[in-house]
């Protein structure tokens, strides 16, 4: 249509318009542009763009913190490391001191029973949140097992002493988000690799704390979600989504931080009323999103 054009000044308008589509915000991206949602699916934690992730002054609210203090306090009472139980886990008397911490989380006010409930156990093996904790430390390098103990290396004690457990978050928080294995606590036979959606949907939850609304927006950002799953199955395919999110993200995620807590009851109901969590101080003093509408 011009043919006057020489091959550089049509590459020019070529690449003009890649630039323009690429940052052109995206309705079924809930109004993301292609380079921005490209930046949160792939980019290294510390190059993120357009979220600032900031260390609470205050962390008696999390669980996955609180646990850490518990195990670093542990060890420095006893020169650096301290004995771990015959099958590699946490000693009982650290296991006692975590239960006892539960009345002073926010999923205290859940009241789920004993025999389910995640934030307590006779030991590590029936104590998710705390065995979750300390699959954290060792990821992040805070704690490392040898010949039958837990150290913590000398550098990680000084760091705790000048600067307390808010050392640790930002460490721990990359180790949950792009080390941990999400599916480690449970059996799902459909699989699907949620982590590279976490920043997606930590920002749609904060932005409306609906649960609800985030398995809508997540259907129309990336229909193939649907299309992983088996369909012969008790639950729809949506339903099933739906429950990977509350379990692998929500609840053994957010809600182990501290930062949501969500109400289990109704979650396997198909016709439930819309399920939503109540979103804590702790996520919105950690997450601040910029220069978005919507």
């Amino acid at each position: 249509m011009a043919p006057e054009l020489t091959f550089n000044e049509l590459k020019a308008q070529l690449d003009n318009k890649i630039h323009h589509h690429n940052k052109t915000p995206v309705a079924d991206f809930c109004g993301l542009s292609p380079e921005q949602l490209a930046n949160w699916l792939y980019a290294p934690f510390h190059e993120l763009q357009s979220v600032t992730v900031d260390t609470p002054q205050e962390l008696s609210t999390s669980p996955v913190m609180r646990y850490l203090a518990l195990i670093l306090d542990e060890a420095m009472s006893n020169g650096g490391s301290f004995k771990a139980t015959s099958k590699g886990n946490l000693p009982a008397k650290l296991v006692k001191q975590a239960c006892d911490l539960l009345p002073e989380f926010a999923v205290a006010e859940l009241h789920i029973p004993p025999s389910i409930n995640e934030y307590m156990g006779s030991n590590e093996d029936k104590f998710n949140a705390l065995h979750y904790a300390r699959v954290l430390a060792e990821l992040a390098g805070v704690i490392y097992r040898r010949a039958g103990r837990f150290h913590v290396k000398k550098q990680v004690q000084k760091q705790y002493q000048a600067h307390g457990v808010q050392a640790f978050f930002k460490p721990m928080l990359e180790a949950a988000i792009s080390k941990y294995n999400w599916g480690y606590f449970d059996l799902f036979e459909y699989d699907i690799d949620l982590s590279p959606l976490w920043l997606l949907m930590l920002w749609r939850l904060q932005h409306h704390a609906s649960v609800t609304r985030l398995v809508e927006e997540l259907i129309s950002a990336f229909p193939e979600l649907l299309c992983a799953q088996p369909t012969e199955d008790y639950f729809s395919p949506k339903k099933k989504l739906s429950l990977l999110i509350e379990t692998r993200f929500i609840e053994r995620c957010l809600q182990f931080w501290g930062f949501v807590i969500l109400d289990p009851r109704g979650r396997f109901d198909e016709q439930a009323a819309p399920r939503g969590v109540q979103v804590q101080q702790l996520f919105t003093d950690a997450f601040r999103f910029t220069n978005f509408l919507v």
